[in-house]
């Protein structure tokens, strides 16, 4: 261990990151900036391409940041496992999504361990950061690399680390958000705390694995279940009569006891609508129920399907019917001002409405298309005279570039699922608020 250590205190350690995607580029921009050499590992030649060409291409990483590393040449990227050979630590980073039958998927990490078992070699670290069910590292990743014949804690360390990437929040970022740690032993704890102190502002230690796994997920079911119950508690306003925004923002003035969720046309992102599946699965292995989490992901994965009714109601109080209507989607991205559209519920909502007849378009600052099916669909460009021909605008995405009061005022029916016409309504128009 302490020839690793030394190396890593000296920054004289070389850092790989497998999967330089949101989570990975991001990682391995803050290791290099703290005096490392990194090296990004992944599939796809594109992105390796734009690395090594000084771009970025996640919203949160300036490519003149990407650009200033390369000509110091403290990051590089290659589609070349065999570079595992030179690298004292490994970060893995790829995806976990769930299967059709909401069971989780780890085959991407793997992918990446069975290229890590050809190379390992003695005094490297290997941290898993993909999010993923507890057990993972123990029972899958260290029964792996333990073929080998290396010893864990003694030859190699193994760590999960779970990332708590949030793509555009300009206050927490990779280096200022605390990062959990769980070693397999002691040693492996140690020395991967040792690694991420050199990059990241606070390095949060627990006792194992399994428990930094489980505080990923506890983390977004958490948000799953009351983002859940909120969505439930605006339908239940809604059947009632009373504004579901003017209760929660009321509750939020206690200031104890309560914190403030709000509904919305359903979830998205790469976190909040899957890590809670993962967990649920593996209590099914322990013959468990997880009903918090069943339930909140039933309320949650309807709100699309609730949002079409609210638009096919408000077009019905006009005489006029969703098939052949002319609707207009404001948003496709999962949440305002990103270009990520992973499990973005306006997806959902498109789909819906078009299965219903409608003739959709959609606009947004951040994705200007999208494919869906065999279609690739365009951002039209917003004007008062679009806005005028449309039957109905859907406001799906809150992004900060929108001018609300000029949106509406142009809509024959605006429906807002986010909020964002309080005070702002004209009384002549048509606008439905979830």
């Amino acid at each position: 261990m302490e020839p690793l250590k030394a190396k890593i205190q000296a920054k004289k350690a070389v850092v790989g990151i497998i999967g330089l995607g949101y989570v990975g580029l991001p990682l391995a921009v803050e290791f290099a900036q703290a005096g490392f050499a990194v090296v990004g590992i992944d599939i796809d030649q594109k992105k390796v391409a734009a690395i090594n060409d000084g771009t970025s291409y996640i919203q949160d990483v300036p490519s003149e940041k990407v650009a200033q590393l390369k000509r110091a040449g403290r990051l590089k990227a290659t589609t070349d496992f065999s570079a595992l050979r030179a690298i004292d630590t490994v970060s893995i980073c790829v995806p976990t999504p769930l299967r059709k039958t909401k069971d989780p998927d780890i085959s991407f990490i793997i992918a990446a361990v069975e290229q890590i078992v050809k190379y390992l070699h003695p005094f490297q670290l290997i941290v898993l950061e993909s999010t993923t069910y507890p057990g993972t590292t123990d029972e899958v990743i260290l029964t792996e690399l333990s073929k080998t014949g290396l010893q864990v804690g003694a030859d190699f360390f193994l760590a999960f680390s779970p990332e708590r990437v949030d793509p555009g929040n300009q206050r927490y970022t990779t280096k200022n958000t605390p990062k959990v740690i769980g070693g397999v032993t002691p040693a492996c704890l140690e020395i991967a705390k040792l690694l991420y102190e050199q990059a990241i502002d606070q390095v949060v230690p627990v006792t194992s694995t399994k428990s930094a796994e489980m505080v990923k997920l506890l983390e977004n079911t958490f948000r799953s279940v009351n983002i859940g119950l909120v969505n439930e508690i605006a339908i239940m306003c809604d059947k009632l009569e009373v504004d579901a925004w003017e209760v929660i923002e009321a509750a939020a003035t206690k200031p104890f006891g309560f914190m403030p969720f709000y509904p919305g046309p359903g979830l998205g992102g790469h976190c909040i609508p899957i890590d809670p599946y993962y967990l649920a699965w593996k209590m099914k292995t322990l013959d468990y129920k997880a009903r918090f989490i069943e339930l909140a992901g039933e309320i949650n994965s309807s709100m699309p399907e609730y949002v079409v009714i609210k638009a096919m109601d408000a077009l019905n109080e006009q005489s006029k019917s969703v098939k052949g209507s002319r609707i207009l989607i404001l948003g496709i991205a999962y949440k305002r001002d990103i270009n990520d559209v992973r499990e973005s519920p306006a997806l959902d909502v498109f789909r819906l409405l078009e299965r219903k007849g409608a003739r959709l378009c959609y606009h947004d600052p951040y994705i200007p298309e999208f494919s869906e099916g065999n279609n690739t669909f365009s951002s039209v460009a917003l004007s008062a005279e679009l806005l005028e021909s449309m039957d109905c605008v859907v406001l799906v995405t809150d992004h900060s570039a929108y001018d609300y009061p000029w949106l509406v005022d142009h809509s024959k029916i605006f429906v807002d699922t986010r909020n964002v016409t309080k005070g702002i309504a004209d009384s002549r128009k048509v606008v439905v608020r979830l």
